[in-house]
């Protein structure tokens, strides 16, 4: 019996895991449409490295929504 609940655990873990991957790679996906279709003419990098706060601060929020919908796949 307590075999059967580490394979479900494993594998709920697993998946779980899986899921997380691919909303990481989603996310910087839609990062870098973000990046390179809305603001052709603002390089984030290069900004953030002058300076702007501001874009720091999108950047940022950007990331934190990443992670937002990563914490869903992990529950």
């Amino acid at each position: 019996m307590k075999t059967d609940f580490l394979y479900v655990t494993i594998f709920n873990l697993s998946v779980n895991l899986v899921y997380a991957g691919l909303s990481v790679v989603v996310g910087v996906a839609a990062l870098v449409f973000i990046d390179k279709k809305l603001f052709k003419k603002l390089d984030f990098q290069e900004e953030i490295k002058q300076g702007n706060i501001a874009a720091a601060i999108l950047a940022a929020t950007i990331l934190i929504f990443i992670a937002i919908v990563m914490s869903f796949g992990l529950k």
